[in-house]
């Protein structure tokens, strides 16, 4: 199933240095058009010990145009790679649209080799495998192209290769060989074929490279590099000319209004208030240093109508943790950096250690709601994004992250009459814009993207709480209380 490239004649010094001019003209010249036409790349470099993994990313470092180019190595974790879900540290190392990323290994590695000394059960390599083939298929969705690339050795060239290898006692990887227990050449390409038949898909497949002659190996590499960036970019042209631009939500399109379920005009008295509030502070002071003790992590979302009373709940709450313990992340317009990347992207550079929490004041929801209503992202997109966005909160739950959810609902008139507050208070006005009254007059349309947003991603390991906040103070009891019965819930007090 696995498309083999090392089928050229046998070569040698001489035959490599009369292409390598323009295998690496082409190469440059592709990498160039890539950089027009915004396309991240990522090359995974994978293979059996020996094969001349390291000189091959050398010399495509030496050919491609290095300012575009970042290489990735991955062989000890550090501790915060550790205390985040095992994806975290590649999101960090994705190329922006228009670089080139090349990873050793890259989300691979630990997988074989952990297979390979049957230090992985079956259950848990199939699952892995698995969401490695959802997070390639959903960056490949977003434009990345993915070059994954196996080398291969005939078992007498990798004795000879690690014979010679053991003989060098200044080589760089020596001392961690020497550290680590290494799996027999037959056990390693067992795992490691067992895996690459695993995720091979036709969006993202494995290429062999054959690597018993180094001439060979690297003329093929260059030659599968030009083709995967020519086909990219001849897609791309075609994707870009056919992309429909319409968005147009219709009404109607969420099975079950859980909006209009609740009581959105729950209140409670300033002194009710005022009581319910000191007691709960105090619970949530202990909490919040008890999950630091057992090392669990938080994220909290805030996600509601403009003028719901996201930040005045915010405050309030922040006001009951100690400052070391938190992080809170306001999210914005993205900026040119972020828009560069996968959507995903600046929300998984913000998730915290163990022990520590995360409050993201509006979040990644923005795509199926924002980018929805005012056609900043294609219907193909927001649609795409739901199971994307249960992908990315499953790898935060499995993780041993405890992810609350809240939507803050009020009615329409009540915004009206925040929105008329904030007008005529000079030191409010701050707080209205122009951007807001237009959002005001699309309320029918996010109000079917919410109901769609709640519906399609309300969870059991992430369920959403919708807060009525037609009561400020109601709304502020509400949201501590339940962040305080979950953390009771996930520390099992």
């Amino acid at each position: 199933m696995l498309k083999n490239v090392g089928s050229l004649e046998a070569a040698g010094k001489e035959k490599f240095k009369s292409v390598e001019p323009e295998i690496r003209s082409e190469l440059i010249f592709s990498q160039n058009d890539l950089v027009a036409a915004t396309i991240a790349t990522l090359i995974i470099v994978a293979g059996t010990e020996g094969a001349g993994k390291g000189k091959l990313v050398d010399r495509l470092n030496k050919w491609l145009d290095g300012r575009d180019v970042e290489t990735h190595a991955f062989w000890d974790e550090t501790d915060d790679e550790q205390q985040r879900p095992w994806i975290w540290r590649f999101w960090k190392r994705l190329p922006q649209r228009g670089k080139i990323a090349i990873m050793f290994g890259g989300w691979y590695w630990d997988p074989i080799y952990n297979h390979a000394l049957h230090k992985i059960p079956k259950s848990e390599l199939e699952k892995r495998t698995g969401r490695i083939k959802q997070l390639e298929q959903m960056l490949h969705q977003d434009g990345l192209l993915i070059i994954k690339l196996w080398f291969d050795l005939t078992p007498p060239k990798y004795e000879l290769r690690m014979k010679k290898r053991r003989e060098v006692t200044k080589h760089i990887r020596s001392y961690i060989e020497k550290q680590k227990v290494q799996p027999t050449y037959k056990t390693f390409m067992k795992a490691s074929n067992e895996i690459l038949e695993m995720t091979h898909t036709p969006e993202c497949p494995w290429i062999r490279i054959e690597a018993d002659n180094k001439w060979v190996r690297d003329i093929s590499v260059a030659q599968v590099l030009i083709s995967k960036m020519r086909e990219k970019l001849g897609k791309g042209q075609q994707k870009k000319s056919s992309k429909s631009t319409s968005n147009t939500i219709s009404a109607g399109t969420s099975q079950i209004n859980l909006l209009d379920s609740i009581n959105i005009n729950s209140t409670i008295s300033r002194e009710k208030y005022s009581q319910k509030f000191d007691r709960y502070k105090m619970q949530l002071q202990e909490l919040s240093w008890r999950a630091y003790d057992a090392r669990r992590s938080t994220v909290i979302v805030f996600e509601g109508w403009d003028a719901a009373g996201k930040g005045g709940t915010i405050r309030r709450l922040t006001d009951t943790i100690d400052a070391r313990l938190y992080r809170l992340k306001s999210i914005m317009a993205p900026t040119d950096e972020e828009l560069a990347h996968h959507y995903l992207w600046r929300f998984w550079r913000h998730v915290p250690r163990d022990g520590y929490m995360t409050l993201y004041d509006r979040s990644w929801y923005g795509r199926v709601l924002v980018e929805r209503v005012e056609n900043l992202a294609s219907k193909n997109e927001w649609n795409r994004a739901y199971q994307e966005i249960l992908d990315f909160e499953e790898k935060l739950t499995d993780h041993g992250t405890v992810l609350i959810k809240f939507w803050l609902h009020i009615s329409p008139e009540e915004q009206l009459k925040r929105f008329d507050e904030r007008k005529n208070t000079p030191w409010k006005r701050h707080k209205i814009t122009e951007e807001d009254w237009r959002n005001r007059d699309k309320w029918d349309q996010y109000h079917h993207a919410v109901s769609d947003m709640i519906n399609r991603t309300n969870t059991p390991n992430a369920p959403w709480k919708i807060i009525p906040a037609n009561d400020k103070f109601y709304a502020r009891i509400e949201v501590i209380k339940y962040v305080i019965q979950v953390l009771e819930d996930a520390l099992k007090i």
